[in-house]
């Protein structure tokens, strides 16, 4: 009988150590918040923190609440929750193959062949819906291969004109304001267009030559007489270690590659942007057709709207009027046709992979469909607006794109927890809320918060730059209380992981307020 009341014992011992209703798991939150935030190594950077009880409204904890941070990619959450509640997820992007001109019975047209895009993201090898993880065909052109085998079936033989790749639907503006000119040669910082192929990158492959002292073997996927390659990588005996280096000037077309490749090394690949995506389309879709046998007598060239050429009194007459070729019926004749996918589809896209060029034509987009042009002013002046019937004030927030690649972009945690609140009581919440990351499931958050008890318990968007990492959305606590929260942390130099580690442990804490449920 003792023995069995000291294992007991012990056994309660443990649990009451275990057990988040344990003294130490009592403590307030705000206390156990900040006992994270005054670990020595944190407390040379910000933090801005807010938490809210989406049952009852009640700020559970803030930090810094009201001031701003540089959001990085939380900026997404406001250019996709205006989008979802004004364009909604049902719209659809349409991109055609049009021509001013007459195509005759013998194949013959005159006049140009224009590829007239409309914004779609996922002219690409992208396979929608996402689902887990993203997933590429082959195909990277695949859309543009439909489109070219279906002006074949038109009978169309000679272009007695120029191919044109038309993007005008937005106005020329490819990168935002406060974008480092770093970020403009990798993906992540790849151009803006209304005629997007390949999420406007090429693939670059790189594999060892056969023998030590020879060059690497160098690849476009997908390719077109677009870039001129400079290939210096020389392969080299086996254990050497890989260093290769990528370098292409702003407005240049040579890609100059260099470095050393092990001969047993499996190889590298980059996506790298490309420099005007219409202009690369044009090669591409001209390379396609002459493929197929059709004759083009003409060039390759873009059809460009200039922000000089935008006002507010002419906006029909200049952003919406050049983007339409015409016939001489005064209608243009359509050749082929591509529908895209939903928008929910890409806005799962931009959240779950926090998919940057995507979110920048989404913002464009609503200047576009709601505002006064396709443009970065006329999608945040939408914006704007929506966050004011958000009931979101305006010195909460300063943005310069739709991404948060821009590092002038300035956010409170009180603006971002109350964009999420707002969204929570819209008739799109619920499909707003399942476009952000799962944890430990998918997207950015697939190999944080692994524990099984956490798992389905929050959805968030992550945020990264340099110096800055970001992390706001919505969880469930141990009471079954749904909350929105927002951590911004600036202005650090420790390692990533770190302040990684940091933000999830606040989120713990906030998930083990209160015992389970």
């Amino acid at each position: 009988m003792h023995r069995a009341r000291s294992i007991f014992a012990v056994v309660a011992v443990c649990f009451a150590l275990l057990s988040p209703t344990s003294a130490a798991a009592r403590k307030p939150l705000a206390a156990r918040i900040h006992a994270i935030l005054a670990q020595p190594s944190l407390s040379h950077g910000f933090w801005g923190i807010q938490v809210v009880s989406l049952k009852t409204g009640k700020v559970l904890y803030a930090e810094n609440a009201d001031r701003l941070f540089t959001p990085a990619s939380n900026t997404k959450l406001f250019t996709t929750a205006a989008a979802l509640a004004l364009i909604g997820p049902d719209y659809t992007f349409r991109t055609t193959v049009e021509t001013s001109g007459l195509l005759d019975k013998h194949g013959r047209l005159t006049g140009d062949l224009v590829l007239v895009g409309r914004g779609d993201p996922n002219l690409s090898g992208r396979e929608l819906p996402y689902i887990r993880r993203t997933q590429r065909s082959d195909r990277p052109i695949q859309v543009l291969e439909q489109l070219a085998d279906a002006v074949t079936q038109k009978g169309v033989k000679y272009i007695d004109g120029d191919v044109v790749a038309d993007d005008s639907y937005f106005a020329f503006e490819r990168y935002g304001e406060g974008w480092s000119q770093d970020d403009l040669v990798w993906a992540d910082g790849a151009p803006v267009s209304a005629l997007t192929i390949n999420d406007n990158v090429v693939f670059v492959n790189i594999l060892p030559a056969d023998r030590a002292g020879e060059r690497a073997f160098v690849s476009l996927t997908p390719f077109a007489d677009y870039y001129r390659v400079d290939n210096r990588i020389i392969t080299t005996p086996s254990g050497t270690g890989r260093k290769i280096f990528f370098n292409r000037e702003p407005g240049s077309t040579v890609l100059t590659l260099w470095g050393n490749l092990p001969v047993d090394d499996p190889g590298a690949n980059e996506a790298l942007a490309i420099e005007d995506p219409a202009a690369f389309a044009a090669t591409l879709f001209r390379q396609l057709l002459e493929a197929r046998g059709i004759a083009v007598y003409g060039s390759q060239r873009t059809r460009h709207t200039d922000l000089a050429s935008l006002s507010t009194f002419s906006v029909t007459a200049t952003a919406r009027g050049g983007d339409e070729p015409r016939s001489f019926s005064g209608k243009p004749l359509v050749l082929a046709e591509y529908q895209s996918k939903p928008l929910m589809d890409d806005i799962r896209v931009i959240n779950k992979v926090s998919q940057n060029l995507h979110a920048e034509i989404l913002l464009r987009l609503l200047g576009r469909e709601k505002g006064t042009a396709g443009t970065v002013e006329g999608g945040l002046e939408v914006l704007r607006g929506f966050l004011n019937k958000a009931g979101i004030a305006r010195e909460q927030y300063l943005f310069y794109d739709g991404s948060g690649l821009s590092r002038q972009n300035l956010a409170s945690p009180q603006a971002i927890v109350q964009l999420l609140g707002y969204a929570a009581t819209q008739p799109w919440g619920e499909q707003f809320r399942e476009t952000l990351p799962a944890a430990g499931v998918d997207g950015s958050l697939s190999e944080r918060f692994k524990s099984s008890q956490i798992q389905g318990r929050i959805w968030a968007k992550t945020g990264s730059l340099g110096g800055v990492k970001s992390l706001s959305g919505y969880a469930t606590t141990n009471r079954g209380d749904p909350v929105a929260f927002s951590i911004l942390a600036n202005n650090f130099n420790l390692p990533s992981k770190q302040i990684l580690d940091a933000i999830d442990s606040v989120v713990d804490e906030v998930l083990n307020d209160g015992p389970p449920k």
